[in-house]
């Protein structure tokens, strides 16, 4: 990633400011989006600074479009270029489906997935100049599996492996790579202060790996589909969970009746 210029929207706290931080450990200037407090993406700044990297904070708005377009044209001027943008900014709501409001439903899609959409569109002219670029798209485990009360975020992130696997066919022969990463569970600030706990032990027997992901597990995994180690990765969504995406919706029980049964399956199932 040495003199890579990269934009990573949504890095103010949790999985974007780890991914900006780990882009910058490894030699790249780094463009830092943050949409409402500043603090997370201004401490980020500072510690990339510190260690002799180059970075500027920058607010948007990702629910107005043209705070997006806006934000991602001063981050290619501060960069002078553009390599890799890393659209991770996102929001969540968790609400039973009957009772979400249409302003609820745009708010959901327009910072999801609208914004990531005009990102691209906006850096497209430089990338095509350069003729070369790296896009990876933060989508979710909520994108393959469902999840009560998340109708609206989960159709975000489906929307998002969609268009992932869309625009990666239709850039790829003009030099630029799309992809995407679908992490699973990993707690961050906002984890912690909905909980009022950091202990995630009740949250790592639910994974089969037996423990919860932390923001840099996700953050190897962005630098590598940006770098030339992964040119023929493209169009994909890359799943970062622990397993549980791989694991039976029965898990234990289903596993421990087809034993009681002595067959190995479930009848009718």
């Amino acid at each position: 990633m040495k003199d890579k210029k990269v934009l990573v929207t949504g890095a103010g706290t949790g999985l974007g400011r780890e991914i900006a931080l780990e882009f910058a450990r490894r030699g790249a200037a780094v463009a830092i989006h943050y949409s409402h407090s500043n603090a997370g993406a201004d401490s980020a700044v500072r510690e990339i600074l510190e260690f002799g990297g180059r970075a500027k904070a920058f607010q948007a708005n990702f629910a107005e479009v043209e705070q997006v377009k806006k934000l991602t044209s001063e981050a290619i001027e501060y960069l002078d270029g553009i390599d890799v943008l890393v659209n991770n900014a996102g929001i969540t709501m968790t609400l039973e489906f009957e009772n979400v409001t249409p302003e609820q439903f745009d708010k959901v899609y327009n910072v999801n997935v609208r914004a990531q959409f005009f990102a691209l569109q906006t850096a497209l002219p430089t990338m095509l100049a350069q003729e070369n670029g790296a896009v990876i798209n933060l989508s979710s485990v909520h994108g393959f599996r469902a999840c009560k009360g998340h109708a609206v975020y989960a159709g975000t992130k489906g929307a998002i492996i969609a268009h992932t696997r869309e625009l990666a066919v239709e850039l790829a022969p003009r030099g630029i790579r799309v992809n995407a990463v679908a992490p699973g569970a990993v707690p961050v600030e906002n984890h912690f202060k909905a909980s009022g706990s950091n202990d995630t032990t009740a949250l790592a027997k639910l994974i089969p790996c037996g423990f919860a992901g932390t923001p840099l597990d996700i953050a190897n995994v962005v630098v590598f589909l940006a770098s030339d180690e992964a040119r023929y990765i493209v169009g994909q969504t890359i799943i970062v969970d622990g397993g549980t995406t791989s694991w039976m919706s029965f898990s234990e029980g289903f596993h421990d009746t087809g034993l009681r049964l002595g067959n190995g399956y479930v009848p009718g199932l």
